[in-house]
């Protein structure tokens, strides 16, 4: 009898961990839907007060990572990626729960979060208590030049 362990570990991230995160991103975001980010936008971001980046393992692997930020009371998950072998396996869940708690621990009141119409992490954000507020109509562009709706999403913390 075989058991899977499992185990999910997040840490904080550092610029130094961009390479593992840009590895991440370009296997978990389709290139269909451009929506993955340049190393030099995830570093250009992380030098900016109130961001932070958390490092998910699992099993002592990576497997995924969440980018986010607080200000003035308001917090925003700018990222979320899972490398697409390990979904489904909580690390998403867990990656969003640890943003939800660092979030609160900053101050912030809400979270916000904008994500491509159709993406499959929307039952992950709806089951964590986010609630629709907006829509952008064809806000991400392929990289054939396709058009995307963005939909915005809000969740009270507290």
């Amino acid at each position: 009898m075989s058991t899977t362990l499992n185990l999910i570990s997040l840490r904080p991230g550092t610029p130094a961990d961009l390479v593992t995160v840009d590895s991440i991103m370009q296997r978990a975001f389709d290139p269909r839907f451009g929506e993955a980010w340049t190393r030099s936008q995830c570093l250009g971001i992380l030098a900016m007060p109130g961001v932070w980046l958390t490092l998910a393992e699992l099993d002592g692997a990576p497997a995924g990572f969440a980018l986010a930020r607080a200000i003035a009371g308001e917090a925003e998950l700018l990222l979320l990626a899972t490398l697409p072998e390990v979904r489904r396996r909580g690390v998403g869940g867990a990656l969003l729960r640890s943003v939800l708690n660092d979030a609160q621990d900053r101050y912030a009141t809400k979270v916000y979060l904008e994500v491509r119409r159709g993406n499959e992490a929307l039952a992950l954000y709806r089951s964590t208590g986010f609630t629709k507020v907006g829509e952008r109509p064809s806000y991400y562009r392929g990289p054939a030049g396709q058009l995307f709706d963005a939909l915005t999403f809000e969740r009270q913390l507290g």
